[in-house]
C-alpha cells in the first residue's frame, strides 16, 4: 500500500503596534524620494549654467575672431602701402620688414582664435550631445549690455530669494528632516510591539481505506506461541484487510482543518544598550545634518554677496574698458595720420595699433564677463536663466 500526504498551511502576523515605526520609515522614504528630486533639479541648473558659459564662450570667440580678421586685413593692405613707399624710397625697408612681421603675428592670432571658437563649439555640443560637433554652429547676435533690475536689489534679498529657491539648500533641508524620522525610528525600539497572529492548517492523504477483514483462502490459520495439554500448537485464523477507496480529498480538507489566532506582546528588556546606541548615532546623524544645512547657507551668502560685487565690478571694468577703447581709437586715427605722411615711424604706430587692438579685446571679454556674472546673479535671485 503506498500512501502520499498533503497538507497546507497558511500564516498571517500584522504589526498593530511598533513604537510607529512604519509609519516614520514609510515618511522617511518619501523624504527620499523629494531628496532625489532636488538632486535632478541641481544637475539640472549646473547643466543649464555650464550651457549659458559655453553659449556666451562661442560669442565672445565669435567677436573676436572678426576683430582679428579685420585687424589681419587692415595690416595686409598697412603692408602694401609701406611697399609702395619703399619703392618710392620714402620709407626705409626695415619698416615693411616690420610690417610684415605685424601681418605674420596676425595670422598667428587668427589661427588661434579659429582654434578657441571650435573647441568652445565642441563644448557647447558635448554638453548638448550632439555627435556631429564640426557642423554644429549658433545664430550670430548682438547680445547687447544692459543693466540688470537685479543689481537694483539688496544683497541680503537676494540671499533670501536664493534660500528659497537654490535645490542644494533644499536638499540639505531634506537630509535634516530623514536624519529626524531615522531618529525617530530608533526611538521607536524602545517600545513594546504587539503583533497579531493568525494561522490554518489542513492534510489529506492519498490511501485506500481498510473497510474490514476476511479470512485469508491461501493461509487460513497462523501458529501461536500456546500450547494444549496434549503439546499441540495452538493455531488462529489469518485475517487480511479488505481495503476500499480513498475518502475524498475536500472531505479530508474539511475534517482535519485546524485554525489558531491570538496576539502576542513583545517587551524589550535585554536589548536596551543596543536601542540606545542606535539612538545615539541618530542624534549624531542628525546633528551633522543641521551643521551642514547651515554650512550651505553660509557658503550660499558668501556666493551671493560675492557674485553681487563681481557683477557690480565686471559692469565697471566693462565701462572702463569702453571709454579706454575710444580713447585708443582717438589715439589710433592719429597715429596713422601721422604714419601715412611721414611723420612717425613704423615702431611707434605699431604700438599704437597693438593698444588699440587690445583694447578692442578687453571690451569683448568684460562685456561677457559681465553678461555671464549678470545671469549667475539672476540664477540666485530665482530668474531663469534661459530666457524663452
Amino acid at each position: 500500500q503506498t500512501i502520499q500526504y498533503t497538507s497546507a498551511a497558511l500564516n498571517v502576523g500584522i504589526d498593530i503596534y511598533k513604537g510607529l515605526q512604519h509609519q516614520n520609515q514609510l515618511r522617511k522614504a518619501n523624504l527620499s524620494i523629494i531628496a532625489s528630486q532636488y538632486q535632478l533639479q541641481k544637475m539640472q541648473e549646473d547643466v543649464s549654467l555650464n550651457v549659458v558659459n559655453a553659449y556666451l564662450q562661442i560669442l565672445f570667440n565669435k567677436e573676436n575672431l572678426k576683430v582679428q580678421t579685420k585687424q589681419l586685413a587692415y595690416d595686409t593692405k598697412q603692408m602694401e602701402r609701406t611697399q609702395e613707399l619703399v619703392d618710392a624710397g620714402v620709407v626705409p625697408k626695415g619698416d615693411l620688414l616690420d610690417v610684415k612681421a605685424t601681418v605674420m603675428a596676425d595670422n598667428q592670432k587668427l589661427i588661434a582664435g579659429e582654434n578657441a571658437l571650435l573647441l568652445s563649439k565642441l563644448s557647447l555640443a558635448q554638453l548638448l550631445q550632439l555627435d556631429d560637433f564640426q557642423e554644429f554652429d549658433i545664430v550670430d547676435s548682438e547680445t547687447p549690455v544692459q543693466n540688470s533690475s537685479v543689481l537694483l536689489e539688496n544683497p541680503k534679498n537676494i540671499f533670501q530669494k536664493a534660500k528659497e529657491t537654490r535645490a542644494n539648500i533644499k536638499i540639505a533641508e531634506a537630509n535634516v528632516s530623514i536624519a529626524e524620522k531615522d531618529l525617530s525610528i530608533a526611538r521607536g525600539k524602545y517600545h513594546p510591539t504587539l503583533q497579531g497572529f493568525y494561522s490554518f492548517s489542513t492534510r489529506a492523504a492519498y490511501a485506500d481505506r481498510i473497510t474490514g477483514y476476511q479470512l485469508d483462502a491461501a493461509n487460513p490459520t497462523l501458529p501461536t506461541q500456546y500450547f494444549t495439554e496434549n503439546g499441540l500448537q495452538v493455531l488462529q485464523n489469518n485475517y487480511r484487510p479488505v481495503l476500499g477507496s480513498p475518502e475524498p480529498i475536500f472531505d479530508q480538507f474539511s475534517n482535519n482543518k485546524g485554525q489558531n489566532f491570538g496576539l502576542s506582546l513583545n517587551i524589550p528588556l535585554l536589548n536596551g544598550f543596543s536601542v540606545r546606541n542606535n539612538v545615539e548615532r541618530s542624534k549624531v546623524a542628525l546633528e551633522r545634518s543641521r551643521i551642514a544645512l547651515e554650512q550651505q547657507e553660509l557658503d550660499l551668502e558668501r556666493t551671493v554677496y560675492t557674485a553681487f560685487t563681481d557683477t557690480k565690478g565686471s559692469l565697471k571694468s566693462y565701462e572702463a574698458a569702453v571709454a579706454t577703447l575710444e580713447a585708443r581709437q582717438e589715439s589710433f586715427n592719429y597715429a596713422k595720420e601721422r604714419y601715412e605722411v611721414g611723420l612717425m615711424n613704423v615702431f611707434d604706430f605699431t604700438q599704437a595699433q597693438t593698444l588699440f587692438v587690445n583694447a578692442q579685446s578687453e571690451v569683448l571679454r568684460t562685456k561677457y564677463d559681465y553678461i555671464f556674472r549678470t545671469k549667475i546673479l539672476e540664477f540666485y535671485f530665482g530668474l531663469p536663466i534661459i530666457q524663452k
